[in-house]
């Protein structure tokens, strides 16, 4: 391997980073630090020494753009190592990768493989429905307040029942009627939405163990962007995937935290410490993007 090419491109925390390669690692990274090209040389670096074969590590990001430049770089960096891949990596968003897991094994939730994905479309129409059936004037009551209102449970991967029983939450009578028939008619049509996704697998995990396993002894090796933005579901998926090992990375800011509204917990990036006691913590703090002007005045106005 040409060590060089990771010594020339790279500061000594990247460095460090990229070298951690066994255990927790929690990288803080600013915005304009380079995590991306330290999340990228990372898998590089375990590919090339033989740590793991492509199909053993997990990337995961929040958007398909950051998939897709992840993927990218991570292609070009081995290519340029002379390390030929021929099996598609599992380098997706959260949404993605549940995808490609509940294609091979929702059958144990009582689902064919074939199941269909509804759009914000698809589940307006499907409100509609259920409004029509329990004879709800859509005028008075309209679909997309439902609707809201059955995403935002879901967010917090709230299913009717436990939405009935949770204090926390509040939901009208009315509403958790329509969410029930909802659910009823998903499953009738072997379909599932978009926070089903999470949702779905991480009950698949939750409920069978060896299916658990099997994804947490498949992928040796996690690494996950933006962790300050997860939510409660994606933090369990990544504590199922690790139950048989802690090869965990995360990257993340927690001065970044910016989708509160649609579940994300800043206490994931600040338990993480406490999660895996014997985790090691890089920073990144040199900034590529900004002037040292900008980097003060932005460090002033968060503290």
């Amino acid at each position: 391997m040409n060590q060089s090419l990771f010594t020339s491109q790279l500061n000594p925390q990247q460095l460090e980073a990229v070298e951690s390669l066994h255990g927790p690692l929690l990288i803080l990274a600013g915005a304009g630090s380079g995590k991306t090209r330290v999340l990228t040389y990372r898998i590089a670096q375990l590919i090339a020494l033989g740590e793991a074969s492509p199909s053993q590590i997990l990337g995961v990001t929040f958007t398909n753009k950051a998939a897709k430049e992840m993927g990218h770089r991570v292609y070009t960096l081995l290519d340029k190592l002379g390390i030929p891949v021929y099996e598609p990596m599992w380098i997706n968003t959260f949404h993605s990768n549940c995808v490609r897991i509940l294609r091979d094994d929702i059958h144990y939730l009582d689902y064919t493989p074939y199941f269909g994905i509804y759009d914000g479309s698809d589940q307006l129409s499907l409100v509609k429905k259920c409004l029509n059936k329990l004879n709800i004037n859509d005028k008075l009551y309209p679909a997309k307040g439902f609707l809201s209102s059955i995403n935002s449970a879901k967010t917090y991967g709230l299913d009717p029942l436990e939405v009935e029983k949770d204090q926390n939450f509040y939901m009208d009578d009315r509403t958790l009627n329509v969410y029930r028939h909802y659910e009823e008619e998903l499953k009738k049509s072997n379909s599932l939405d978009f926070n089903d996704l999470l949702i779905k697998t991480n009950l698949l995990f939750k409920n069978f163990p060896e299916v658990r396993n099997k994804y947490s002894e498949m992928f040796q090796y996690i690494m996950v962007d933006e962790y300050q933005d997860t939510n409660r579901i994606q933090y369990e998926l990544i504590r199922h995937l690790t139950a048989t090992h802690n090869n965990i990375c995360v990257v993340g800011d927690e001065d970044q935290s910016i989708y509160s509204w649609r579940g994300a917990d800043i206490g994931n990036i600040l338990s993480f410490e406490q999660d895996y006691p014997e985790g090691k913590v890089v920073k990144l703090e040199q900034n590529y993007r900004s002037t040292k002007t900008i980097v003060e005045s932005a460090s002033y106005l968060i503290q």
